[in-house]
C-alpha cells in the first residue's frame, strides 16, 4: 500500500465520523433522557462548526482547481459529495432519535407543542406573552423594501415568511423576522395542567403572532417556516500597517456577518417557488448545502432545554475529589516546593489552579506571573486573580491569543480591562498562534528566585473545566521551570529562540522530537527488545506523524491510540499497520487531554501536552509537550491511561470502515472510565489520609 492514498483517511470523513459517534450518545437508551436531548445539541453545533470551518475551505480550495491537491492531497469536488451524502444521511438518523426522544418525553407527561396544539387557555397565556415580551423583541425586514437582503446573522434562527395581499394571489409578499433567542429563552414552559408538562418554542410563539403584526398592513400569512444560513467563519486578516493587530482582529469579527453562505437549512415543508426566491436572494451557489429538515432547527440551543427539575433524567453529578496531597487552607505553593503534582480535570477541582493564582497574587515575596490565555471563562476567575496581582505590586505578564477561532472578541476584551489595571499584555505573535498552556510564577526565596510552573493540557478556563477531561502539571522543578521562562522570554521578544532539552516546543523542535522518539522504539523492536508506544490525543492527522507510526508498526512496535476525533490513520492492517490498536472514548465529559508515553528501552518517558498530532499543531502553533518526571505522577498517569483502554462500554473501535463499533472484551467485567478514573483518583485520597 506503500504511496497509495488509501492508506489515509480523509479528515473530513474521519471527522463526520467523530459526530457519528456523538449521534450514538443521543442513541444510547443508557443515557439518562435529558443528557441524550444534549448531545443531538452537541452534534448540532458540531456540524454547525464544521461547516462553518471545513467546508468553507474546501469551497475555497475547489476554486483552486487542481492546485487545490497542493494544499489537501484530495479533489475538494469530490470531498464535498461525499460530506453532502454523509451529512443528509446524518440528519435522517437525527430525525429518528429525536422522534424516538419526543415519544419518551410524552411517556413522562412532557410534551414540545406548536401553535396548531393549543387549547383556549394555552393560545391565551401565550398570545399575551407574545405581547408584553416577543413582539417588543422582533423587527421584521420587508424584501420589496431591499434589492438583496440584508446579510443574516449566522448561527441565528430566522422564520421566513410568504405573505399574501387579502384579494390579490398574484404579488407575494416575502419577509424576514429574527426569532430573537439572545433576548429571550427558546423554550417557553407553559403552565402545568393535570400534570402534564409543556414546552413551546419561541418560534411557534411568533409564528402565532404574525397574524396580529401583518394584518394592519392587509396582509394574510401563507408561510412562515424556519430557516438557518451557515457561513464561512475564516477571518480575513488585511495587512495594513496602519492598523494595530487588534484593530485588524476585531473589523475582520465583525467581518464575519458578511462572510459567504455555505450551507441553508429549512423546514422541508417550504413551498419550492419559495425555497427558490430565498436562495436566489441569499445569493446561494449550486455548489452550498441546501439541507431540508424537520420545523425545530439551530438545534445547538436544546443544550439549555428545560430539565423541569427531573433530576433522575440527567446525569448526577459528580462531587469534585481533593488532590491527596493538598490541605484546604494551606499553601498551595509550598506544596508544589515539595514535589510535583498533577491536576486531573473534571474528577478535581479547577479551583486549585484559580487558588494557586490567588495566593500568589497576596504572597509578599512572589515578584510576578507570566501566562497564556485561549479562551477564558465568561465571568473569568483567572482574569480576576490577575488583576488582583497588578493591585497587589505583582508583574503581571499575559499573552492573549487574539484569534482563539469565536473566542476573538471576549479576548480582546479581557485584555484591555487587564490594560486598564496595569498588566502587561502581548498580543500574540504575527505568524503563530500561541496555543500552549502556560503559567509561571517567580517568587524571592532566601534571597534567591525560585519559580513554579503550570503546564495544561486544555484552557485555564473554570466554565469548560467542568466538562473537559483535561490534566495540568503543578511544578517547581527547574529543568522545567527554567525552560518555560526561556519560553515566555521569546513570546514577549520574538527573537531569542532557545534550544529545550526538556520541553517539547513547536513549531521548531515538537515534530522532529516525536519522531526521534518513535525512531528510538523502532530501534529497539528491531533489536528484540520491548518496544511500545501509547499516545492519547484529540485528532491524528498528520501524515508525516502517521507514516511514522505505521513505520513503528511494520517494525514491531506495538502502539496503542486513544484518539477522539479526527483519526486518518487505519489501524490493524496487515503489512502496514496490524501492530496499531486505536479506539475512541464518547462519554459525559470531553476527552480532551493528550498523553504521550514511550518505552524507550524499560525506562519509560511520559508527557502531556496542548498539541494534537495535526500539522497546524505542528508546524504553525506554538505548542508544549511537557516530561513527567515524578514517579508517582508517572504512575498516574499510566493508570489513566490504561483504565481508558479498558474501557468496555463508551469506548468505539478506530478502523478503515468508520463503522464504529462499540469495544467489547467477553470474558471481563464492563469498565466504563470515566467512572473508573474518579474511583481510582478517590481511592488515592483515601489511601494518601490512611
Amino acid at each position: 500500500m506503500a504511496g497509495n492514498i488509501s492508506k489515509f483517511i480523509n479528515r473530513e470523513i474521519s471527522w463526520l465520523s467523530f459526530n457519528s459517534r456523538v449521534l450514538q450518545e443521543a442513541n444510547d437508551p443508557t443515557v439518562p433522557l435529558m443528557e441524550r436531548i444534549k448531545f443531538l445539541a452537541i452534534f448540532s453545533s458540531n456540524l454547525d462548526e464544521f461547516f462553518r470551518i471545513r467546508v468553507a475551505t474546501l469551497k475555497r480550495l475547489m476554486r483552486l482547481g487542481r492546485k487545490s491537491r497542493l494544499f489537501i492531497e484530495d479533489d475538494p469536488v469530490r470531498i464535498l459529495n461525499q460530506v453532502q451524502t454523509i451529512v443528509a444521511k446524518q440528519q435522517l438518523e437525527f430525525e429518528k432519535i429525536y422522534q424516538q426522544i419526543l415519544q419518551e418525553l410524552q411517556a413522562r407527561n412532557i410534551f414540545i407543542i406548536n401553535e396548531t396544539q393549543l387549547t383556549p387557555e394555552q393560545k391565551s397565556f401565550l398570545t399575551l406573552y407574545f405581547r408584553r415580551h416577543v413582539r417588543p423583541s422582533i423587527v421584521p425586514f420587508m424584501a420589496s423594501q431591499f434589492r438583496k437582503f440584508p446579510p443574516l446573522n449566522e448561527g441565528s434562527l430566522y422564520l421566513a415568511v410568504r405573505l399574501q395581499k387579502q384579494g390579490d394571489s398574484k404579488k407575494p409578499e416575502h419577509a424576514i423576522v429574527e426569532v430573537p433567542t439572545k433576548e429571550l429563552s427558546r423554550f417557553i414552559v407553559l403552565p402545568a395542567n393535570n400534570d402534564k408538562q409543556y414546552i413551546m418554542l419561541l418560534e411557534d410563539v411568533i409564528r402565532l403572532g404574525l397574524p396580529e403584526i401583518f394584518s394592519m398592513f392587509h396582509l394574510e400569512v401563507v408561510e412562515a417556516l424556519p430557516i438557518k444560513i451557515t457561513k464561512d467563519a475564516e477571518l480575513e486578516l488585511e495587512d495594513n500597517v496602519t492598523k494595530s493587530f487588534v484593530e485588524t482582529i476585531s473589523k475582520s469579527v465583525k467581518g464575519r456577518v458578511r462572510g459567504e453562505p455555505v450551507r441553508l437549512t429549512y423546514d422541508h415543508h417550504i413551498s419550492q417557488e419559495f425555497l427558490h426566491f430565498l436562495t436566489k436572494r441569499l445569493g446561494l451557489s449550486p455548489h452550498d448545502t441546501l439541507l431540508p429538515e424537520r420545523r425545530d432547527l439551530n438545534f445547538k440551543d436544546f443544550m439549555k432545554f428545560p430539565t423541569l427539575d427531573m433530576t433522575h433524567l440527567q446525569y448526577q453529578p459528580l462531587a469534585p475529589l481533593q488532590h491527596k496531597i493538598v490541605v484546604e487552607g494551606k499553601s498551595l505553593l509550598k506544596v508544589i516546593r515539595q514535589k510535583d503534582l498533577l491536576l486531573h480535570y473534571p474528577y478535581q477541582s479547577f479551583h486549585y489552579m484559580i487558588s494557586l493564582l490567588r495566593e500568589a497574587a497576596i504572597d509578599p515575596n512572589v515578584t510576578s506571573i507570566r501566562m497564556t490565555l485561549y479562551r477564558v471563562a465568561e465571568k473569568s476567575k483567572i482574569v480576576n486573580a490577575l488583576r488582583a496581582a497588578v493591585y497587589n505590586g505583582k508583574k503581571v505578564t499575559v499573552l492573549f491569543e487574539f484569534r482563539a477561532r469565536f473566542d476573538e472578541e471576549a479576548n480582546i476584551y479581557w485584555a484591555n480591562q487587564l490594560i486598564e489595571d496595569g498588566a502587561r499584555v502581548i498580543y500574540g505573535m504575527p505568524e503563530l498562534k500561541v496555543h500552549a498552556k502556560l503559567c509561571l510564577i517567580s517568587r524571592r526565596e532566601h534571597g534567591k528566585t525560585i519559580r513554579y510552573a503550570a503546564i495544561g493540557t486544555g484552557n485555564f478556563n473554570e466554565d469548560t473545566a467542568k466538562l473537559y477531561a483535561d490534566h495540568t502539571l503543578l511544578t517547581s522543578d527547574k529543568r522545567i521551570t527554567n525552560e518555560v521562562r526561556d519560553l515566555f522570554d521569546f513570546l514577549k521578544t520574538n527573537y531569542k529562540l532557545k534550544t529545550y532539552q526538556h520541553l517539547i516546543v513547536s513549531p521548531f523542535f515538537m515534530r522532529n522530537r516525536w519522531k526521534s522518539l518513535i525512531q528510538r522504539e523502532i530501534q529497539h523492536a528491531q533489536s528484540g527488545k520491548e518496544a511500545y508506544i501509547l499516545v492519547k490525543l484529540n485528532s491524528l492527522m498528520d501524515r508525516d506523524m502517521v507514516e511514522y507510526l505505521y513505520k513503528a508498526s511494520q517494525s514491531g512496535v506495538k502502539i496503542r491510540l486513544i484518539v477522539r476525533g479526527i483519526c486518518s490513520l487505519r489501524a490493524g492492517i496487515p503489512g502496514l499497520s496490524e501492530n496499531i490498536e486505536a479506539i475512541s472514548v464518547i462519554d459525559k465529559f470531553l476527552e480532551h487531554s493528550r498523553i504521550f508515553i514511550f518505552c524507550n528501552g524499560g525506562k519509560e518517558k511520559y508527557f502531556i501536552g496542548s498539541a494534537d498530532w495535526m500539522t497546524r499543531n505542528l508546524d504553525n502553533r506554538v505548542e508544549v509537550a511537557c516530561p513527567i518526571y515524578d514517579l508517582d505522577v508517572q504512575r498516574e498517569l499510566r493508570t489513566y491511561f490504561e483504565l481508558q483502554w479498558q474501557d468496555t462500554v463508551k469506548a468505539r473501535i478506530l478502523n478503515g470502515s468508520l463503522n464504529n463499533q462499540y469495544r467489547q472484551i467477553t470474558d471481563q467485567p464492563p469498565v466504563r472510565s470515566q467512572q473508573a478514573i474518579y474511583e481510582f483518583l478517590q481511592q488515592e485520597h483515601a489511601l494518601e489520609i490512611k
